[in-house]
């Protein structure tokens, strides 16, 4: 099956990266993390939510991979990354990702983004993570996942 368009430019990126991780397009949707862990099969935490905020003084976009399994309680992230935070907008997350809501995968972004990661992700062998539409995932260990994205480790919830 030939890759989406924006699917197929985030697979490029796995590739220039270095990582073995395969795009995976699936007739189903993967929106939402529930819809995403039933579709591959694993847990709900296992899916790696890409959420983009704006920083609330300084206005740039700030990404918090999360796991499905946990809300990012924004308070607390702000307190820990010296910044209030706030929910985006569909059109702000466009340009800052270059991708459209429900498809924003952890990297390969329009712009480099302060990028923040959930320790709990760590906790599993290997995880999932939206990869450039509502349908398309891949499957990668959480360690590697940080590691390319040059995120930062923090707790997300209280």
């Amino acid at each position: 099956m030939e890759l989406h368009p924006s699917a197929q430019r985030f697979q490029d990126e796995l590739q220039r990266l270095g990582t073995a991780a395969v795009v995976r397009q699936l007739d189903s949707t993967t929106r939402s993390a529930a819809d995403a862990a039933a579709a591959v099969g694993c847990s709900v935490g296992q899916i790696a939510k890409s959420l983009i905020f704006r920083g609330q003084s300084s206005g740039a976009a700030i990404l918090v991979i999360t796991s499905g399994a946990n809300r990012v309680d924004e308070g607390a992230v702000g307190e820990r990354i010296g910044e209030a935070i706030g929910r985006a907008e569909a059109a702000f997350v466009r340009e800052a990702t270059g991708f459209a809501i429900g498809g924003v995968p952890p990297l390969g972004h329009a712009k480099r983004l302060a990028t923040y990661f959930d320790e709990d992700l760590l906790g599993y062998a290997t995880i999932w993570a939206a990869a450039g539409t509502p349908n398309a995932v891949f499957e990668i260990d959480p360690a590697e996942l940080l590691r390319l994205c040059q995120a930062i480790k923090i707790r997300v919830k209280l």
